[in-house]
């Protein structure tokens, strides 16, 4: 087991240090957001190599090291934010599934208070045959997690089950932010506009509010569309977008190298 823990903590503390490295290359490039990895700390809920984070020789330099990458984030305007994977639910009608995604949300957002990030979004998940019925779990459930949770947990609408009018209402209700993903509104459309569900997207939040865009591997005409493009196709970001204050994340396979080239396309065209 010490040897386990030995390894976990060199992983964390190589992690911690290459968010910073992360972090510094946003500053000097000009990206003002940064999703972090979901595994910054490997096999932290895991049911049985999970750890605590004072079982680590090195908890006091990881955490002092993550709290140096939050510090950095705040004074050169770096929004960061957590993206849990897919197993992640809060929807699920199996308990021991509902049990390991609040420990999941838990652990990110113990990441969080040390980096100052605030947002950690999730899908809604599946419908399980009932869409309403997963709906109410995921409410009943969302009472499970702490205040620090709560604080930062977003929806996102998805490209096969939920759409924004599916999930605006329970974030009316329950005052959770809804992150827009317009790719997937375009590929799972409902009676909203791209338009308006902008406008009542934006109605959820109390802070900056933070949308996605990506861009169909095969273009628009053709199957796939929910595949993501190396890099953003200027027309699909919406004009109307141009003119908002708001954080725009863009998933695509190029990563940083899609959000340059996006941005010099929008400093050109702003100009």
């Amino acid at each position: 087991r010490q040897q386990q823990l030995e390894k976990i903590s060199e992983i964390c503390l190589f992690n911690s240090s290459s968010l910073q490295q992360a972090l510094l290359y946003c500053s000097r490039n000009g990206i003002g957001a940064l999703r972090v990895n979901s595994q910054i700390l490997p096999l932290k809920t895991h049911p049985e190599i999970g750890y605590d984070m004072l079982e680590l020789p090195a908890a006091s330099l990881i955490m002092d090291q993550f709290r140096l990458c939050g510090n950095f984030a705040a004074n050169n305007n770096i929004r960061t934010s957590f993206h849990p994977d897919q197993f992640v639910l809060l929807s699920s009608p199996h308990e021991q599934v509902t049990e390991r995604s609040v420990a999941e949300l838990i652990y990110q957002s113990e990441v969080a208070e040390w980096i100052n990030a605030d947002v950690i979004n999730i899908h809604a998940g599946g419908s399980y045959g009932d869409k309403q019925a997963a709906l109410e779990r995921l409410k009943s459930n969302h009472d499970l997690l702490p205040e620090q949770v709560k604080s930062r947990l977003t929806l996102e609408n998805d490209d096969l089950i939920y759409t924004p009018a599916d999930l605006l209402p329970l974030c009316r209700e329950m005052h959770i932010p809804l992150v827009y993903d317009i790719h997937h509104h375009r590929c799972l459309p409902d009676n909203f506009t791209e338009e308006e569900a902008t406008a009542l997207a934006l109605e959820t939040w109390n802070r900056e509010p933070l949308f996605h865009l990506s861009s169909p591997r095969n273009g628009w005409h053709k199957p796939g569309c929910r595949l993501h493009h190396d890099y953003i196709d200027p027309e699909d970001f919406p004009e109307l977008w141009k003119q908002l204050d708001v954080t725009v994340e863009i998933e695509a396979k190029g990563k940083e190298l899609a959000v340059l080239r996006l941005a010099e396309y929008l400093k050109q065209s702003l100009s």
